[in-house]
């Protein structure tokens, strides 16, 4: 039986995470993948992209994982809600990667992120390939939805010096509309990291007649600034960079007719939480 080091893939590392990537974990036996998300002795990615400056403080190197239980409608990265989809990596691997970086990363005050897909899909990889950066001195960022953060111990949440947290919006019936999935879980880890006084930076995709509503997101920028340990807020113009994935594995893109907000339209909803005392960008 090949295993995944006698496997050919494409080079770990990429230009960008806007490659399309799929079926590369395809081969792998159903039982292997199970203990392999199980022991975190394996993972699964997309790839390794470099000198990121929007996934965390100074210059990252961002890992970036496959499988994801969300089915958002702007999503721009569509091959990774697959586990399968990713390439095998062994967590010795990864570390390897992580150590190739580790000066640079130090002397540019940046730091590792660990981005998806979902990372806490595959949650004891992402504890013990965090902690492995931790260990180099290396600043670590982990990149979710939020809705399993009940995967990680308190223990555990302190492998991660930063949670950049993903909220889709603040109303439920929009949230399930957006994301097909329940919005109680991701509220329900944002508390418990304010609760732990874990720093997090907010990430708000705004999408232009879907996630605008002021009402909805003055609500969110309320429960933000009440929540004590939001460092930053980021507002994420949407864009088009990933359709082609949607066409290229069949699946029916909704948003192909809408535009990426206006400058001055990013500038209000970035004041609408400005206006409450947080740090919007």
């Amino acid at each position: 039986m090949n295993t995944a080091t006698e496997l050919q893939y494409p080079p770990l590392q990429a230009e960008s995470p806007f490659e399309l990537r799929r079926n590369l974990g395809s081969k792998m036996p159903e039982a292997q993948v199970r203990q392999a998300l199980a022991s975190g002795e394996m993972g699964f990615l997309h790839s390794f992209t470099t000198g990121s400056t929007v996934d965390g403080p100074g210059v990252r190197l961002v890992a970036w994982t496959t499988g994801c239980q969300f089915r958002c409608l702007y999503c721009h990265n569509p091959d990774t809600w697959n586990v399968n989809n990713g390439i095998p990596v062994t967590l010795s691997m990864a570390i390897e990667q992580l150590r190739k970086y580790r000066h640079g990363l130090k002397v540019m005050a940046g730091g590792f992120t660990l981005s998806g897909g979902e990372p806490l899909l595959q949650d004891r990889f992402a504890v013990r390939l965090l902690g492995a950066a931790q260990n180099m001195g290396i600043h670590t960022a982990l990149d979710t939805n939020g809705s399993l953060g009940n995967r990680l111990s308190d223990q555990e949440l302190n492998a991660i010096d930063l949670v950049l947290l993903d909220i889709k919006c603040w109303n439920p019936e929009l949230h399930q509309y957006l994301t097909a999935t329940a919005i109680d879980p991701v509220l329900q880890f944002a508390r418990r990291l304010a609760s732990r006084k874990r720093p997090v930076w907010l990430r708000y995709v705004l999408v232009p007649d879907l996630t605008d509503d002021p009402h909805d997101v003055g609500q969110l920028a309320n429960f933000a600034a009440q929540l004590g340990n939001i460092e930053r807020v980021d507002i994420l113009p949407f864009h088009q960079l990933g359709q082609y994935k949607w066409k290229e594995l069949n699946l029916n893109y909704t948003l192909q007719h809408v535009q990426p907000p206006s400058a001055q339209h990013v500038g209000i909803v970035r004041d609408s939480f400005r206006a409450r005392g947080l740090n919007a960008y």
